[in-house]
């Protein structure tokens, strides 16, 4: 399996319940055996550089992950239809 690093910026216009159920949500998309979430960091709430999709602020969160091509794949298809994220990058850590 490779490693990936997923950095997401949820709208921070809903509930803080509901931000933390969409971050949790997209942790469950990963965690699909053999795939799982390494690390999963809370970066809280941030001002962003720019407007985007109206939006002046995001709640950042951050994950390292083990999973195959096709998690991946599947993870990035579902986040880029999802209204409530306003941007997401995946990275692939290069192996040491």
């Amino acid at each position: 399996m490779t490693k990936y690093e997923i950095m997401f910026i949820v709208k921070t216009t809903m509930e803080d319940d509901q931000i933390k159920k969409v971050a949790e949500d997209l942790q469950k998309l990963i965690n699909i055996k053999p795939s799982k979430v390494i690390e999963f960091k809370d970066m809280g709430r941030k001002k962003l550089a720019y407007p985007i999709k109206k939006e002046v602020s995001g709640h950042y969160y951050v994950m390292t992950v083990s999973a195959e091509h096709e998690i991946i794949s599947e993870f990035d298809r579902k986040v880029s239809i999802n209204e409530n994220i306003l941007r997401h990058l995946i990275i692939k850590i290069e192996s040491e």
